[in-house]
């Protein structure tokens, strides 16, 4: 017979909105497992560890930004959409302020530098940034423009791998119980119970150790070269199948915090095929097999047709002063656009393909800024671009032979754009004024955006649909609109802020925001109907 363990809440996934859920639980009274398929951290611990946070948070006022939640939720309410009823876009701003505090109690640390230049991800040297739209049009005409990235104290690329170790070590200071390497298979809501059933590896199996060792490699390595993570996750899997033994857990509520679908080719094909040619970002994990569970006991599904796909143009911040156009020639979107949201108009209206196109004075300025506003990841990525990614010709018709863009389209797309700026109107797709320079001076120079274009220059990307929940309370909602009684989403496995658009720091915000949510309901549910 397999081991059977009861607990009050029981939280499958414990990358950050497990851990939120789970920390909220536990200091809500309930007695909590998580189930977690690897170690924990999930593509919460491979992310950037930027928190999208605002209405008056203390780094913003150190830096004399007077934000409000109020105006948080006119530009919220953009990006939004109808991912969220407006109460729960609402709360979501109202408890914006001190989900920063919140997170320090747990031990992160966030610092007031403000990045003085626009980019995807900040130096070392800055930890306070505009990480989405806020400055661009049309986001800046319903809303006042304030830094809401708050990117975790760290170095390089660690931020998010230290908010998690951050949120996992203050879990487990609560007294939640952390069983690694149990998957998943099937889930029942028997009698108002929920009834998990798993098979995990045992911590005494001696193979244990080469398993770690395997998923190391294979979570470094799969992210950029998605073959060698296979090799790798494969080996592991092995040992885990030789070993795992059944056992089940029962509660009074269960949390799915298990991640998107970006790993399930079969669900990309059939819900977001436009994005098959993204490369992945998260883990094995993100198989979509959490909201598999979901489905299972009656939910059902919205937005998984939503994918953010990140083309981004900066840094350097320069490379935002040229033109992106599509294979006909004309204009894509204004550049100073987040690049997901750039990067959404390309894959869905010009079939994933583009170019930006430079003169020799943003070139050459662009340049002059790698040293000073690029990571080391970037400054790999720009040594490509700088060396044999990109063409370069002396006029803008050769540059077009060379790209395979209309010529006639790529002139006319040029032409408009130089008129506006000389005649003081302004860029034509209303770029801000601070990077409408006009594209005069051979040589000219094109880089190659397209989502294809890798691996040394990818469009990396992650699922935003999911499980469709309650606004109040984070329950799995059923088709005919009911919910299913002790059953939650959250993180990427649930519908949430971020569904429909995503921007940097928003999607780690809305797994605290509704892991938060179910966690805290789930322990009160639980106390009740506790015997």
């Amino acid at each position: 017979m397999s081991t059977v363990r009861t607990f009050d809440v029981i939280v499958v996934g414990f990358g950050d909105a497990g851990a939120a859920a789970a920390i909220e639980a536990a200091d809500n009274g309930a007695r909590v497992l998580v189930l977690d398929r690897s170690y924990g951290g999930g593509a919460s611990a491979l992310s950037g560890g930027v928190v999208y946070a605002g209405g008056g948070t203390p780094q913003q006022q150190a830096n004399g930004y007077s934000d409000t939640p109020e105006n948080l939720f006119d530009y919220l309410a953009l990006e939004a959409g109808d991912a969220v009823d407006e109460a729960t876009l609402r709360r979501f701003c109202e408890e914006s302020p001190g989900t920063i505090p919140w997170l320090e109690a747990q031990g992160a640390s966030f610092a007031s530098s403000l990045v003085p230049y626009k980019t995807s991800y900040p130096t070392d040297d800055y930890y306070l940034y505009f990480s989405g739209n806020e400055k661009a049009h049309p986001y800046k005409l319903s809303a006042e423009p304030a830094p809401r990235g708050h990117r975790t104290v760290a170095s390089g690329l660690a931020s998010g791998k230290v908010l998690w170790q951050h949120l996992s070590a203050s879990a487990t200071r609560k007294g939640v119980t952390f069983l690694p390497l149990a998957r998943v298979h099937d889930l029942q809501v028997v009698d108002g119970k929920v009834v998990v059933k798993y098979r995990v590896l045992p911590a005494d199996v001696a193979a244990r150790a080469g398993h770690a060792k395997h998923v190391k490699r294979g979570g470094k390595l799969g992210n950029w070269s998605p073959p060698l993570g296979e090799f790798f996750n494969g080996k592991a899997d092995a040992i885990w199948d030789e070993g795992a033994v059944d056992e089940e857990a029962h509660g009074s509520a269960v949390v799915l915090a298990a991640g998107g679908f970006v790993y399930n080719p079969e669900w990309m094909a059939r819900y977001a095929p436009e994005f098959d040619r993204i490369s992945p970002l998260g883990t094995p994990g993100d198989d979509g097999s959490g909201i598999q569970l979901g489905l299972d006991v009656g939910g059902t599904v919205a937005k998984m047709g939503n994918v953010t796909a990140w083309r981004f143009l900066s840094p350097p911040s320069a490379f935002l002063e040229g033109v992106t156009v599509g294979m006909d020639g004309s204009r894509i979107a204004n550049e100073d656009l987040y690049g997901a949201t750039h990067g959404n108009v390309m894959v869905r209206e010009f079939a994933g393909k583009g170019w930006a196109v430079y003169d020799s004075t943003t070139w050459k300025k662009a340049r002059g800024q790698v040293r000073s506003q690029a990571q080391i990841f970037q400054k790999l990525q720009l040594m490509y671009l700088f060396s044999a990614g990109h063409k370069k010709a002396q006029t803008l018709s050769e540059l077009a032979r060379k790209t395979g863009v209309d010529a006639r389209g790529l002139q006319a797309t040029v032409d408009a754009y130089n008129a506006g700026i000389a005649s003081g109107t302004g860029d034509p797709a209303h770029k801000d004024p601070e990077y409408s320079t006009p594209v005069l001076n051979p040589p000219f120079y094109a880089v190659d955006i397209s989502v294809e274009n890798a691996p040394f220059f990818p469009v990396p990307g992650l699922t935003l649909g999911g499980l469709v929940v309650d606004g109040e309370t984070g329950l799995v909602v059923r088709e005919d609109g009911g919910l299913v009684d002790g059953v939650y989403a959250a993180g990427r496995n649930a519908v949430g802020v971020c569904s429909n658009s995503y921007i940097s720091g928003l999607a780690l915000a809305d797994c605290i925001f509704s892991g938060r949510r179910a966690g805290a309901h789930a322990a009160r549910t639980a106390r009740v109907t506790a015997p």
